[in-house]
Protein backbone atom coordinates (compact mmCIF):
# COMPACT_ATOMS: atom_id res chain seq x y z
CA UNK A 1 0.00 0.00 0.00
CA UNK A 2 1.44 3.85 -0.75
CA UNK A 3 -0.39 4.96 2.51
CA UNK A 4 1.49 5.76 5.37
CA UNK A 5 -0.81 3.95 7.90
CA UNK A 6 -1.31 0.15 6.66
CA UNK A 7 -4.77 0.18 8.80
CA UNK A 8 -6.24 3.45 7.01
CA UNK A 9 -8.41 1.77 3.88
CA UNK A 10 -8.35 3.68 0.51
CA UNK A 11 -11.78 5.43 -0.13
CA UNK A 12 -13.80 3.68 -3.16
CA UNK A 13 -16.92 5.20 -5.11
CA UNK A 14 -19.42 1.43 -6.13
CA UNK A 15 -19.72 2.92 -9.75
CA UNK A 16 -21.90 0.10 -10.72
CA UNK A 17 -23.11 -3.09 -9.59
CA UNK A 18 -23.81 -6.36 -11.63
CA UNK A 19 -25.87 -8.84 -10.22
CA UNK A 20 -24.47 -12.36 -11.15
CA UNK A 21 -26.34 -15.15 -9.03
CA UNK A 22 -28.38 -15.41 -6.29
CA UNK A 23 -26.83 -13.24 -3.19
CA UNK A 24 -23.77 -12.55 -4.98
CA UNK A 25 -22.80 -9.43 -6.83
CA UNK A 26 -20.25 -7.42 -8.57
CA UNK A 27 -18.45 -3.99 -7.44
CA UNK A 28 -17.03 -2.31 -10.37
CA UNK A 29 -14.80 0.68 -7.55
CA UNK A 30 -12.96 3.67 -8.44
CA UNK A 31 -10.49 5.58 -6.48
CA UNK A 32 -11.82 8.70 -4.63
CA UNK A 33 -9.15 10.16 -5.28
CA UNK A 34 -7.48 10.40 -8.28
CA UNK A 35 -3.97 10.27 -7.37
CA UNK A 36 -3.82 7.22 -5.00
CA UNK A 37 -5.85 5.65 -7.85
CA UNK A 38 -2.88 6.42 -10.64
CA UNK A 39 -0.42 4.87 -7.93
CA UNK A 40 -2.12 1.77 -6.98
CA UNK A 41 -0.44 -1.46 -8.43
CA UNK A 42 -1.56 -4.73 -8.08
CA UNK A 43 -0.84 -8.99 -9.86
CA UNK A 44 -3.02 -11.69 -10.56
CA UNK A 45 -3.62 -13.43 -7.59
CA UNK A 46 -3.41 -10.96 -4.86
CA UNK A 47 -6.22 -9.49 -2.44
CA UNK A 48 -7.42 -6.86 -0.59
CA UNK A 49 -9.42 -6.03 2.14
CA UNK A 50 -13.00 -4.69 1.72
CA UNK A 51 -15.06 -2.82 4.34
CA UNK A 52 -18.26 -1.00 5.25
CA UNK A 53 -18.05 2.05 7.32
CA UNK A 54 -19.23 1.01 10.64
CA UNK A 55 -20.24 -2.92 9.50
CA UNK A 56 -16.73 -3.90 9.62
CA UNK A 57 -14.34 -5.57 6.92
CA UNK A 58 -13.80 -8.77 4.80
CA UNK A 59 -11.45 -10.35 2.82
CA UNK A 60 -11.82 -11.12 -1.30
CA UNK A 61 -9.66 -11.56 -4.09
CA UNK A 62 -9.10 -8.66 -6.52
CA UNK A 63 -11.64 -9.85 -9.22
CA UNK A 64 -10.43 -7.96 -12.25
CA UNK A 65 -7.29 -7.60 -13.94
CA UNK A 66 -4.02 -5.49 -13.97
CA UNK A 67 -4.78 -4.80 -17.57
CA UNK A 68 -7.38 -2.94 -17.32
CA UNK A 69 -6.66 0.42 -16.22
CA UNK A 70 -9.48 3.01 -13.56
CA UNK A 71 -11.15 0.36 -11.77
CA UNK A 72 -11.35 -2.72 -9.34
CA UNK A 73 -13.58 -5.22 -9.17
CA UNK A 74 -14.69 -7.46 -6.06
CA UNK A 75 -16.86 -10.08 -6.56
CA UNK A 76 -18.73 -11.74 -2.89
CA UNK A 77 -21.77 -13.55 -1.69
CA UNK A 78 -23.87 -12.31 0.59
CA UNK A 79 -23.00 -15.09 3.60
CA UNK A 80 -22.34 -13.20 6.56
CA UNK A 81 -22.04 -9.73 8.62
CA UNK A 82 -20.18 -7.48 6.32
CA UNK A 83 -21.07 -9.55 3.33
CA UNK A 84 -25.09 -8.41 3.98
CA UNK A 85 -24.17 -4.47 4.92
CA UNK A 86 -22.17 -4.87 1.58
CA UNK A 87 -24.89 -5.91 -0.42
CA UNK A 88 -27.16 -3.28 0.92
CA UNK A 89 -24.74 -0.39 -0.24
CA UNK A 90 -26.14 1.20 -3.52
CA UNK A 91 -24.28 2.92 -6.72
CA UNK A 92 -22.06 6.03 -5.47
CA UNK A 93 -22.02 4.45 -1.90
CA UNK A 94 -17.91 4.49 -0.46
CA UNK A 95 -16.28 1.18 0.50
CA UNK A 96 -13.30 1.08 2.18
CA UNK A 97 -10.49 -0.66 0.83
CA UNK A 98 -6.59 -2.36 2.31
CA UNK A 99 -4.44 -3.83 -0.11
CA UNK A 100 -2.88 -5.24 -2.48
CA UNK A 101 -1.86 -8.20 -0.13
CA UNK A 102 -0.11 -11.78 -0.49
CA UNK A 103 1.65 -12.93 -3.93
CA UNK A 104 1.06 -13.74 -7.45
CA UNK A 105 0.08 -16.59 -10.47
CA UNK A 106 3.71 -16.37 -11.74
CA UNK A 107 2.34 -15.94 -15.07
CA UNK A 108 5.42 -14.42 -16.78
CA UNK A 109 7.02 -17.98 -15.95
CA UNK A 110 4.15 -19.04 -17.57
CA UNK A 111 4.38 -17.59 -21.05
CA UNK A 112 4.74 -20.17 -24.34
CA UNK A 113 2.60 -22.93 -22.30
CA UNK A 114 -0.68 -24.21 -22.54
CA UNK A 115 -2.87 -22.62 -19.70
CA UNK A 116 -5.71 -25.15 -18.04
CA UNK A 117 -8.24 -23.03 -15.59
CA UNK A 118 -10.43 -25.10 -13.11
CA UNK A 119 -13.32 -23.44 -11.10
CA UNK A 120 -16.09 -24.26 -9.48
CA UNK A 121 -19.14 -21.84 -7.89
CA UNK A 122 -17.98 -18.57 -6.34
CA UNK A 123 -14.41 -19.72 -6.89
CA UNK A 124 -14.17 -18.41 -10.64
CA UNK A 125 -14.00 -15.13 -9.18
CA UNK A 126 -10.87 -15.63 -7.58
CA UNK A 127 -9.41 -16.94 -11.07
CA UNK A 128 -11.10 -14.31 -13.28
CA UNK A 129 -8.52 -11.75 -12.52
CA UNK A 130 -5.85 -13.82 -14.25
CA UNK A 131 -7.81 -15.11 -16.68
CA UNK A 132 -8.66 -11.98 -18.49
CA UNK A 133 -5.15 -11.24 -17.45
CA UNK A 134 -3.94 -13.66 -19.35
CA UNK A 135 -6.70 -13.04 -22.09
CA UNK A 136 -5.51 -9.52 -22.82
CA UNK A 137 -1.54 -11.15 -23.52
CA UNK A 138 -3.16 -14.22 -25.43
CA UNK A 139 -0.34 -13.93 -28.11
CA UNK A 140 1.90 -15.00 -24.99
CA UNK A 141 0.50 -18.23 -24.42
CA UNK A 142 -0.69 -21.03 -26.10
CA UNK A 143 -3.72 -23.13 -25.45
CA UNK A 144 -6.63 -21.92 -23.04
CA UNK A 145 -9.24 -24.13 -21.74
CA UNK A 146 -11.14 -23.25 -19.13
CA UNK A 147 -13.53 -25.43 -16.96
CA UNK A 148 -15.98 -24.12 -14.86
CA UNK A 149 -18.87 -25.57 -12.92
CA UNK A 150 -21.63 -24.54 -10.54
CA UNK A 151 -24.16 -26.38 -8.65
CA UNK A 152 -27.30 -24.93 -11.00
CA UNK A 153 -27.11 -22.82 -13.78
CA UNK A 154 -28.67 -20.36 -12.08
CA UNK A 155 -25.37 -20.52 -9.88
CA UNK A 156 -23.12 -19.46 -12.48
CA UNK A 157 -21.08 -16.38 -12.06
CA UNK A 158 -20.16 -13.95 -14.68
CA UNK A 159 -22.37 -15.30 -17.14
CA UNK A 160 -22.05 -12.49 -19.88
CA UNK A 161 -18.01 -12.93 -20.11
CA UNK A 162 -18.59 -16.93 -20.39
CA UNK A 163 -20.63 -16.24 -23.81
CA UNK A 164 -18.17 -14.28 -24.44
CA UNK A 165 -15.07 -16.86 -23.72
CA UNK A 166 -17.57 -19.21 -25.43
CA UNK A 167 -17.58 -17.25 -28.77
CA UNK A 168 -13.56 -16.91 -28.83
CA UNK A 169 -11.76 -18.60 -31.55
CA UNK A 170 -9.18 -18.82 -29.11
CA UNK A 171 -10.77 -20.68 -26.05
CA UNK A 172 -12.09 -23.49 -24.99
CA UNK A 173 -14.89 -23.27 -22.54
CA UNK A 174 -16.47 -26.04 -21.17
CA UNK A 175 -19.65 -25.27 -18.33
CA UNK A 176 -20.69 -27.89 -16.42
CA UNK A 177 -23.75 -28.33 -13.57
CA UNK A 178 -24.33 -30.83 -10.70
CA UNK A 179 -26.29 -33.51 -12.14
CA UNK A 180 -30.11 -32.43 -11.13
CA UNK A 181 -28.95 -28.35 -11.54
CA UNK A 182 -29.57 -28.11 -15.46
CA UNK A 183 -32.46 -26.50 -17.33
CA UNK A 184 -34.48 -27.65 -20.75
CA UNK A 185 -32.20 -25.11 -22.37
CA UNK A 186 -28.61 -26.07 -21.03
CA UNK A 187 -26.49 -27.35 -23.64
CA UNK A 188 -23.40 -27.75 -21.54
CA UNK A 189 -22.29 -30.48 -19.35
CA UNK A 190 -23.53 -32.34 -16.54
CA UNK A 191 -21.50 -33.58 -14.18
CA UNK A 192 -19.05 -32.75 -11.26
CA UNK A 193 -16.43 -30.19 -12.12
CA UNK A 194 -13.79 -33.34 -11.62
CA UNK A 195 -15.45 -36.02 -13.65
CA UNK A 196 -16.02 -33.25 -16.61
CA UNK A 197 -11.98 -32.63 -16.29
CA UNK A 198 -11.41 -36.52 -16.67
CA UNK A 199 -13.56 -36.76 -19.50
CA UNK A 200 -11.98 -33.92 -20.93
CA UNK A 201 -8.70 -35.21 -20.03
CA UNK A 202 -6.92 -32.37 -21.01
CA UNK A 203 -2.70 -33.06 -22.00
CA UNK A 204 -0.55 -32.38 -19.53
CA UNK A 205 2.62 -31.61 -21.61
CA UNK A 206 4.02 -28.22 -21.49
CA UNK A 207 0.35 -27.17 -19.67
CA UNK A 208 -0.10 -24.86 -16.13
CA UNK A 209 -3.41 -26.24 -14.22
CA UNK A 210 -5.05 -23.90 -12.30
CA UNK A 211 -7.82 -24.81 -9.99
CA UNK A 212 -9.93 -22.73 -8.13
CA UNK A 213 -13.32 -24.05 -5.66
CA UNK A 214 -14.62 -25.90 -2.81
CA UNK A 215 -12.64 -27.68 -1.16
CA UNK A 216 -14.51 -30.54 -1.79
CA UNK A 217 -13.78 -29.79 -5.36
CA UNK A 218 -10.69 -29.24 -5.28
CA UNK A 219 -9.34 -32.53 -2.93
CA UNK A 220 -11.43 -34.79 -5.83
CA UNK A 221 -9.71 -32.46 -8.89
CA UNK A 222 -5.99 -33.22 -7.90
CA UNK A 223 -6.11 -36.51 -8.14
CA UNK A 224 -7.65 -35.99 -11.35
CA UNK A 225 -4.89 -34.39 -12.90
CA UNK A 226 -2.18 -36.19 -11.39
CA UNK A 227 -3.58 -39.19 -13.32
CA UNK A 228 -3.10 -36.80 -16.37
CA UNK A 229 0.06 -36.65 -15.72
CA UNK A 230 0.35 -33.27 -14.45
CA UNK A 231 3.78 -32.56 -12.10
CA UNK A 232 2.93 -30.88 -8.36
CA UNK A 233 4.68 -27.77 -9.54
CA UNK A 234 2.59 -27.11 -12.38
CA UNK A 235 -0.53 -27.20 -10.29
CA UNK A 236 -1.91 -23.87 -8.92
CA UNK A 237 -4.44 -22.71 -6.46
CA UNK A 238 -5.49 -20.22 -4.28
CA UNK A 239 -6.75 -20.21 -0.40
CA UNK A 240 -8.73 -17.57 0.35
CA UNK A 241 -11.44 -18.73 3.01
CA UNK A 242 -8.66 -18.34 5.75
CA UNK A 243 -7.76 -14.57 5.85
CA UNK A 244 -8.67 -11.99 8.02
CA UNK A 245 -6.17 -9.46 8.52
CA UNK A 246 -4.24 -9.30 5.45
CA UNK A 247 -0.53 -9.45 6.74
CA UNK A 248 0.15 -11.64 9.35
CA UNK A 249 -0.87 -10.12 12.15
CA UNK A 250 -4.04 -12.25 13.56
CA UNK A 251 -2.61 -15.55 12.86
CA UNK A 252 -6.14 -16.54 11.74
CA UNK A 253 -4.57 -17.98 8.92
CA UNK A 254 -1.48 -19.49 10.01
CA UNK A 255 -1.05 -23.55 8.44
CA UNK A 256 2.41 -25.17 10.11
CA UNK A 257 4.99 -22.51 9.21
CA UNK A 258 2.88 -20.36 6.76
CA UNK A 259 0.79 -17.66 6.78
CA UNK A 260 -1.67 -17.52 3.97
CA UNK A 261 -2.33 -14.02 3.27
CA UNK A 262 1.99 -13.51 3.30
CA UNK A 263 2.99 -16.22 2.09
CA UNK A 264 0.05 -16.99 -0.07
CA UNK A 265 -2.91 -17.20 -0.98
CA UNK A 266 -1.55 -18.72 -4.40
CA UNK A 267 0.47 -22.12 -3.90
CA UNK A 268 1.44 -25.16 -6.23
CA UNK A 269 0.32 -28.23 -5.33
CA UNK A 270 3.80 -28.99 -3.98
CA UNK A 271 3.83 -26.26 -1.50
CA UNK A 272 0.17 -27.72 -0.42
CA UNK A 273 1.77 -31.75 0.61
CA UNK A 274 4.67 -29.88 2.99
CA UNK A 275 1.92 -28.11 4.69
CA UNK A 276 -0.12 -30.05 7.34
CA UNK A 277 -3.55 -31.54 6.66
CA UNK A 278 -5.39 -28.76 7.89
CA UNK A 279 -4.99 -26.65 5.30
Amino acid sequence: MSLSNIYVPYLMEIESITEEAPEVRTFRLKFKNQEEGENFNFKAGQFAEYSVMGGGESTFCIASPPTRAGYLECTFRRTGRVTNALSKLEVGDTVGLRGPYGNIFPIEEWEGKNLLYIAGGIALPPMRCVIWNTIDKREKYKDITIVYGARTVNDLVYKNELKEWEERPDINLITTVDPGGETPEWKGEVGFVPTIVDKVAPKAENTIAIVCGPPIMIKFTFPVLKKLGFADENIFTTLENRMKCGFGKCGRCNVGKYYVCKDGPVFTLSQLNNMPAEY
